[in-house]
């Protein structure tokens, strides 16, 4: 079984590194709604290891959350993904209006926690002392 180790994504280029593989995958694709949008480059790296860096399209960066996939498989150029491709791994992009909503409601919802959690421990802390 493959495994992807994700170096991150900076400057619009998503990197990692496959190992796992017996030999290098016929290629490797980001995909986004089923659709082929760039394909990696791949660089040896050692035995049974492969460098992978992969362009992302301006087209994915929109409002609200994308989610990309990276899929080895065996077909060849702008083929599309054929179903016994292989999945390496996943990336959320947000981006825009939907971002700062969602931003500003995990962080109400964090302080709300972080409140209940502080009242918790001064009631525990008032029943072990006695008071």
């Amino acid at each position: 079984m493959p495994q992807f180790d994700n170096h991150g994504l900076r400057g619009g280029i998503w990197r990692g590194r496959i190992t796992g593989l017996a030999a290098a995958p016929g290629r490797v694709v980001l995909i986004h709604h089923g659709e082929v949008l760039s394909q990696a480059r791949l660089a040896a790296d050692g035995d049974d290891a492969w460098l992978v860096e992969v362009d992302l399209p301006g087209q994915v960066l929109t409002e609200g959350l994308q989610t990309l996939l990276l899929k080895a498989d065996d077909a060849e150029g702008e083929e599309g993904s054929r179903p016994e491709g292989v999945l390496l791994a996943r990336i959320s992009v947000m981006a825009g209006r939907v971002l700062d909503d969602d931003l500003a409601s995990e962080i109400a919802a964090l302080r709300a926690e972080l409140e209940l959690v502080k009242r918790e421990l001064r009631r525990f802390a008032a029943e072990q002392t006695g008071r």
